[in-house]
């Protein structure tokens, strides 16, 4: 077993040297965006993206809180049990995330879906609602990334297949998208210049 837990972690670490910082980096800015203009966020997924979307949503809106400021509105679309399963009982499960985001979102605000496969149906459904509305959309996916990439603002594909890689990059992003943001909304609360010229694609490179 050592030798699968071996090759695990070896694969692990070359994805990590072969993901897409640029691409991290503008889902960031993104993100700040968002929370300047006074926007929300709000995030989804199946299953073990599920537990991702609460995970990033609870770091979003703690951890990036600063003295004095900062924070994301932030909302895991996944966390109501009870909501979710009465649309699943009294319309589709594929209608989960699209008929929260019809109440809740508004133009400007920001969706992240999250989905392996990029084929989750109400993944689809869900970003299918966000761009009607006029939302802006971002995706976690594997690879290659399904029909959802073709649908988002900006995706982020983690260049691998593996299912359980692909959960390990997509938490790894999310906590990397925290920290950035923690730091340049702590600049900007504290009055520290932040150069124009320094975006947050050298933050998460370093």
């Amino acid at each position: 077993m050592k030798i699968s837990i071996q090759h695990y972690w070896h694969s692990l670490a070359a994805l990590a040297q072969a993901l897409d910082l640029d691409g991290v980096a503008a889902a960031a800015e993104k993100l700040l965006a968002c929370q300047r203009r006074g926007g929300t966020v709000f995030v989804f997924g199946n299953g073990g993206s599920a537990a991702t979307a609460s995970h990033f949503a609870c770091d979003l809106a703690k951890g990036t809180r600063v003295a004095g400021g900062g924070g994301v509105r932030v909302i895991a679309l996944t966390d109501s049990t009870p909501l979710m399963t009465a649309w699943a009982n009294d319309a589709d499960f594929g209608r989960v995330f699209a008929e929260q985001l019809v109440l809740l979102a508004r133009p400007g605000d920001l969706v992240v879906a999250i989905s392996a496969s990029g084929n989750s149906p109400n993944v689809l459904h869900g970003v299918e609602t966000a761009v009607s509305i006029g939302a802006e959309t971002i995706a976690l996916t594997g690879w290659p990334g399904g029909k959802l990439c073709a649908m988002v603002d900006l995706a982020l594909r983690t260049p691998d297949a593996s299912i359980e890689l692909v959960e390990d990059a997509h938490l790894a992003i999310a906590h990397s998208l925290c920290v950035a943001l923690r730091e340049r909304l702590a600049a900007d609360t504290l009055g520290m210049a932040v150069e124009p010229a320094a975006p947050l694609a050298l933050e998460l490179g370093r």
